[in-house]
């Protein structure tokens, strides 16, 4: 082991002595900052539908005011536990849904009777009954009943139209969104293999990171000091820098007495030569180093005075100045000879313990066993979104389909009303009617069959669809996000009759720990840890694995065990007092290094040397042929080479000085406050080593104790906080539960659905008022075969 003394001084070169007060927490920690690695995913957490959710919510409405009863927890519970008995419970479902059972009702009653009123009124106007007499009677208030006829159906047109656009629209959009089906798996997927990948690097990354905690002690414990190696090195950069700067000073000096010769030529003296030779001259002053060489300071004697305090170093001093203290290794029991490398030998033994430890951590196999599932389950999704995109073009061209038909009577109304809007002649008489007219009569009608043919129909898809999207929205969609569906299958004894919460049963074979479906899902939705998520403490007690006491026992047990009695104690000798001194008088901390950075961070020459040499070029080309002109490009020439071979290197060793002092300002700051501990420690010691240097090293072993165990302290905590919080976050699977249930059959398939038939079922339940109007309106459409003849004017025009 290292001399006590040394090993003190040691701790007061590190700003840890007597004279100093107790260790904060927040020293301690200075130095280690463990900083877990971030895990990116591809999946979006939320899902947005866009302009169209408008539609949405206007379809989650019209279900709140059909559907407005809670969820049936209690039926669904029976169901699961396969107690329900429909005998008995069928009034509570037919309670629950009423609502969706009388819309389905009056939809059957369409489906049954509109056909059946077809036929009744086709009938019927075949034997010219209900309107099918080609006979128009003439009524005084036959005017406004056209306008208002027309009005009407323009208005139920525009209103069915805007269900044709929900229809379109909706079909596309599951359409889309289905597509978009195979990307979302494929990203949840992906997720779920990056969580299963890295989970074990991040346990594997947590053991390595003792490492940076075990090296960091170990340069406590073996700290050597490098001031005098930094000093030396910015004297050899610093005096280099003087070096060049003086010799690029000379010779830019020559190159300015030679351009000033240069100058004199009597060509100089004519204008407009005169000029170019003035603006020259102006600028010669310009051709010179900008650093002054003085300014930079030598560090020698620094590095002299500190070469002789360091050859009386920690462990030199204490050997000349306690040269007792420096024997102690011979003199106290044999184990505090060893004492640092059985310190480090346990240190080491404590990484192949967490190092043992990360390797049991349960959540390795709790991911392996989920992992085996991964795949099987990625196969069977692919499969069967192939399936799932091939009877979606089926479904989309039947909605497709349907939305056609609509429009096709839609226009057969639209057409008729422009026509008949257009060609009617309010002059002519039933049965002159014109071509134009008659056709626009003829589209109502026509539109009219249509609609009988096709309404039942199209009403028995709107039926089949809302009976579906209705109750999937209900007891599906709406108790996921509420959370209510989890709390059903978080009732006590319900999937397993055996097991109070199932969960903890299936994990830990033990179903009275609590852990519920909704606690997991709402814990992974805030990235939680599956080791908080899972309540992993019943199977591997992190607190037990990190408690310090655990892993420092040989620790403590080392340094307690010291037995140090000191007696017939050796003064420090003058020598030694005196480097203290010297060191401390070199007052390196007060060096001006930022005058000494300033000046280092200046350009080497005053002027662009290249730039001005290009000047030179440029005005000597606008001279006549001669001395003059030679010359100029002559020293043009010579400016370049001496940037070229030293303004570079000299640019390159006032970097060097730069970053040479700044280390230097880094490693010297607050020496002197240090220094000044060291000499008062070494003063002080003087004084009462005698009697009390066996407390001081204790308290100094204590301090020293403290120090290194909260290195492990603050990286057992690290560690504790990452296997509880960060370690396997589980975000990507409730983001996988989300993207089936939310996005994919709520998002992609059921909103899209519920707006579908919510479009369509308005549109095909305005036929029915729309072909009353549509027969209404074509009577005044059509050309008849009769009319009613009265006397001219007695009820106006036609």
């Amino acid at each position: 082991m290292a001399p006590v003394l040394g090993f003190l001084l040691l701790l007061g070169l590190c700003g840890d002595t007597v004279s100093e007060g107790p260790l904060t927490s927040t020293d301690r920690s200075v130095g280690l900052k463990f900083e877990f690695p971030p895990v990116k995913y591809e999946t979006e957490e939320s899902y947005e539908a866009g302009p169209i959710n408008i539609l949405f919510q206007i379809v989650h409405v019209f279900l709140h005011l059909v559907q407005p009863n809670p969820f049936p927890e209690d039926i669904l519970r029976k169901v699961i536990q396969k107690k329900f008995d429909l005998s008995k419970d069928y009034e509570k479902i037919i309670y629950y849904e009423i609502g969706i059972i009388i819309c389905a009702v009056l939809g059957l009653l369409f489906i049954i009777l509109m056909p059946l009123v077809g036929l009744i009124f086709c009938s019927c106007r075949c034997c010219n009954k209900c309107g099918g007499e080609m006979h128009q009677r003439q009524k005084k208030n036959g005017n406004f009943l056209r306008k208002y006829f027309a009005v009407s159906l323009l208005v139920i047109c525009l209103l069915i139209s805007i269900g044709i656009i929900y229809g379109f629209v909706a079909n596309q959009h599951m359409r889309t969104h289905i597509g978009k089906t195979w990307k979302l798996s494929e990203s949840n997927f992906k997720d779920l293999r990056t969580f299963l990948n890295t989970t074990p690097e991040q346990i594997d990354y947590i053991a390595e990171q003792y490492t940076t905690t075990k090296e960091r002690v170990f340069s406590d414990l073996d700290k050597l000091k490098t001031l005098r190696e930094s000093l030396v090195q910015a004297n050899l950069n610093l005096m280099d820098t003087k070096q060049s700067l003086t010799q690029l000073g000379h010779n830019l000096s020559d190159v300015r007495r030679g351009l000033e010769q240069t100058l004199s030529d009597s060509t100089c003296h004519a204008d407009p030569v005169q000029t170019t030779c003035n603006d020259i001259r102006s600028s010669l002053g310009l051709v010179n180093v900008s650093i002054n060489p003085d300014q930079l300071p030598s560090l020698e004697e620094h590095i002299n005075n500190l070469t002789a305090v360091l050859r009386t170093n920690l462990t030199a001093l204490a050997h000349q100045g306690y040269n007792y203290l420096y024997t102690i290794p011979e003199r106290v029991q044999n184990e505090t000879v060893n004492i640092i490398a059985d310190v480090k030998r346990a240190l080491n033994s404590i990484g192949s313990n967490i190092e043992t430890a990360s390797q049991g951590f349960p959540i390795r196999d709790r991911l392996s066993y989920f992992s085996s599932y991964l795949k099987k389950a990625e196969d069977y999704i692919h499969r069967y979104l192939r399936v799932l995109e091939e009877y979606d073009l089926y479904r989309w061209l039947g909605c497709l389909v349907a939305c056609c038909l609509l429009t096709l009577i839609a226009t057969f109304y639209s057409l008729g009303l422009l026509c008949g809007t257009y060609g009617y002649d309010q002059s002519a008489s039933p049965t002159g009617r014109g071509f134009i007219s008659n056709t626009g009569g003829v589209f109502l009608m026509v539109g009219v069959g249509f609609s009988f043919f096709f309404c039942w129909l199209l009403m028995t898809l709107v039926v089949l669809s809302f009976v579906l999207g209705a109750n999937m929205e209900k007891l599906v969609c709406e108790p996921y996000q509420s959370k209510k569906l989890f709390q059903v299958l978080d009732t006590p004894y319900l999937l397993k009759e055996d097991w109070k919460y199932y969960l903890s049963g299936m994990i830990f074979d033990n179903s009275d720990i609590q852990i519920t479906f909704e606690q997991v899902y709402s814990d992974c939705k805030e990235n939680k840890s599956i080791y908080a998520t899972l309540k992993l403490e019943h199977a591997y007690n992190i607190t037990d694995q990190v408690n310090i006491t655990k892993y420092t026992g040989d620790i403590y047990s080392s340094f307690e065990n010291m037995n140090i009695s000191i007696k017939n104690v050796m003064k420090v000798d003058e020598e030694g007092r005196r480097n203290l001194r010297a060191f401390h008088s070199l007052e390196l901390d007060k060096v001006d290094y930022a005058a000494i950075m300033a000046e280092t961070a200046k350009p080497p020459t005053q002027v662009n040397l290249l730039t001005f040499a290009d000047n030179l070029d440029a005005k000597a080309s606008n001279l006549t042929p001669g001395n003059l002109k030679n010359s100029l490009r002559s020293h043009a020439e010579t400016l370049r080479r001496i940037h070229d071979v030293q303004v570079v290197l000299l640019q390159r060793l006032l970097s060097a000085v730069y970053q040479c002092m700044q280390e230097l300002q880094q490693k010297t700051t607050g020496l002197g406050v240090r220094m000044q501990n060291i000499l008062f420690f070494v003063n002080d010691t003087q004084n009462f080593v005698t009697n009390l240097i066996t407390a001081v090293v204790h308290e100094e072993r204590r301090k020293y104790v403290t120090t290194i165990l909260s290195y492990f302290e603050q990286y057992l905590q690290w560690v504790k906080h990452s296997v509880t919080e960060q370690i396997a976050a589980c975000k990507p699977v409730a983001t996988a539960l989300d993207s089936v249930v939310n996005i994919f059959l709520c998002g992609y398939v059921i909103d899209p659905l519920n707006l579908f038939w919510f479009g369509i079922g308005k549109a095909t339940v305005l036929l029915l008022p729309a072909l009353i109007f549509a027969v209404k309106l074509a009577k005044y459409y059509r050309r008849m075969d009769s009319e009613d003849v009265y006397e001219d004017g007695k009820y106006g025009k036609w």
